[in-house]
């Protein structure tokens, strides 16, 4: 009987709370004030003397900024049906939704922009993207497409990168922030393989916050990068939808890459760019 319960408290939806709890650095005081709840009941929740209603798992859910795929979860350990569809994208139903990214991704050009799920695979890209992947090789550029990979390998955009080691730190550094939010297996496998990718210096640009390269000071880290002998400046801005009710849209998150100096956008916006 002992052995039954401990096992069935172990894998009930208390300890999950409390994980996730712990993971954002929340007290149960501070929990109960935020989900308008009591810090007596949070903790009768976690130690499994007391069973939440399917309202209070979202409400605390919500309030300690769990992962719509993680919230299914919560609700199944406590006995309840998963409350979030997970609706693949070519889903008829999802046709809006595809249409808008389209839309969108066309109107940013010439820009780069592209729209990746959360283990950072290439859902859609628009010409800009098209354009600072030429030259990669073929193998990179087989379907799944990852924007990880394709960035960091040391025959994809790597070799192009003149800031890589800042460029690289930066992108690591939201990996981990992201697998440190998250429970994905997935995202980690992604981020071990391309931490794990030698690093070879480029050897010409030493990036200088204050722009000294350029003449024109930056307001956050660029990516800069070499082109068809021209040295190009982008800086990456991660959109993501308010309130997903879907697992799919959920994970989506849009990047678009704004040109950071006026030789930038002259060169994009040229002919034959």
């Amino acid at each position: 009987m002992t052995t039954a319960v401990t096992t069935r408290e172990s894998n009930g939806v208390g300890p999950l709370l409390r994980g996730w709890r712990e993971r954002r650095k929340v007290s149960q005081l501070e929990l109960a004030l935020r989900a308008d709840s009591s810090s007596r009941h949070i903790s009768f929740i976690e130690t499994g003397r007391s069973r939440p209603s399917e309202e209070i798992v979202l409400r605390l859910a919500e309030h300690l900024d769990v992962p719509v795929r993680e919230r299914n979860s919560l609700l199944l350990a406590a006995g309840y049906a998963p409350r979030f569809r997970e609706t693949p994208l070519d889903d008829p139903s999802m046709g809006a939704l595809r249409e808008g990214l389209e839309q969108l991704l066309r109107g940013y050009e010439p820009y780069p922009a592209l729209v990746v799920d959360a283990t950072y695979d290439v859902i859609a890209a628009n010409r800009g993207i098209a354009m600072i992947l030429e030259g990669v090789p073929e193998h990179l550029l087989r379907p799944p497409l990852n924007a990880m990979r394709l960035t960091l390998h040391p025959e994809g955009l790597a070799p192009k990168i003149r800031n890589l080691r800042e460029w690289r730190g930066h992108l690591l550094h939201q990996m981990e922030r992201q697998i440190a939010l998250q429970r994905s297996d997935a995202l980690r496998a992604v981020y071990e393989e391309v931490a794990a990718y030698p690093v070879e210096d480029p050897g010409v640009d030493v990036f200088e916050a204050d722009g000294s390269q350029s003449g024109v000071p930056y307001f956050a880290l660029p990516l800069r990068i070499e082109h068809d002998g021209h040295l190009l400046s982008f800086i990456s801005s991660i959109s993501t939808f308010n309130t997903p009710m879907d697992v799919t849209v959920a994970e989506l998150a849009i990047e678009t890459l704004l040109p950071a100096d006026p030789a930038t956008v002259k060169y994009l916006q040229s002919p034959g760019s």
